[in-house]
């Protein structure tokens, strides 16, 4: 569900965000019955449910990921890139020091 950040900071699962606006969406309560059910303030809830209506396909990417898979995948593909370079560089670094 939670965990604590290093600045005292609740982090919330994309699933309990998910559960959470799905249930205030299908409940008869208010949004401010159902966030004191769920112990979180109505506001969270309120931007949570805001967020999940912009992007219901790919809801609450989370911190580095990226909403368009193209741009996630070229990302990724990017970071590959760098460390095989960078592997490369090593060995042949390794290989200018033999005699």
């Amino acid at each position: 569900m939670t965990e604590k950040g290093n600045e005292g900071r609740r982090k919330y699962s994309k699933e309990f965000k998910v559960d959470a606006v799905e249930l205030m969406m299908r409940s008869n309560k208010s949004i401010m019955e159902t966030a004191a059910s769920l112990g979180i303030r109505a506001d969270l809830l309120r931007r949570w449910e805001k967020e999940y209506s912009a992007n219901k396909a790919a809801p609450f990417p989370g911190s580095g990921h990226l909403k368009d898979p193209g741009k996630e995948r070229l990302r990724k593909l990017e970071r590959e890139i760098r460390v095989v370079n960078e592997e490369r560089d090593i060995i042949q670094g390794n290989d200018r020091l033999k005699p």
